[in-house]
């Protein structure tokens, strides 16, 4: 890979990563309440309606907060690879991921060959 779009990379992923790691700390600074708690489903003046909105929102934003942390994950491994050298390489065939693919998703793993093959199982 070019040094000249391996740095280019490495500067969106950097800042992938800031953003990211931003949305994960307010999340654990708002804390995390139990369930029951933010759902109101131990209140029982509250509408089973409303009950069901606030435990559907509380289970929304846990799944939101677990996409950012594979996403996070995801920019780690990435940035890892750009450390060690393997940035750049199918990590299933061994051969090199165009640079349209890692411009597109700087975080692939896969060569396009390879991604199809794994969607179509």
């Amino acid at each position: 890979m070019k040094d000249k779009l391996a740095r280019e990379l490495r500067a969106v992923l950097e800042g992938e990563h800031v953003r990211l790691q931003a949305e994960v700390d307010q999340v654990a600074k708002e804390g995390h309440e139990a369930l029951s708690d933010a759902s109101g489903e131990n209140n029982y003046r509250d509408h089973m309606a409303d009950q069901g909105t606030a435990t559907f929102s509380r289970e929304l934003d846990m799944t939101l907060e677990e996409n950012a942390r594979d996403a996070l994950s995801a920019v780690h491994g990435a940035l890892e690879r750009i450390e060690d050298g393997t940035y750049g390489t199918c990590q299933q065939c061994g051969k090199l991921i165009t640079e349209e693919r890692l411009q597109a998703m700087p975080t692939a793993t896969l060569c396009i060959s390879c991604k199809s093959a794994e969607e179509s199982r």
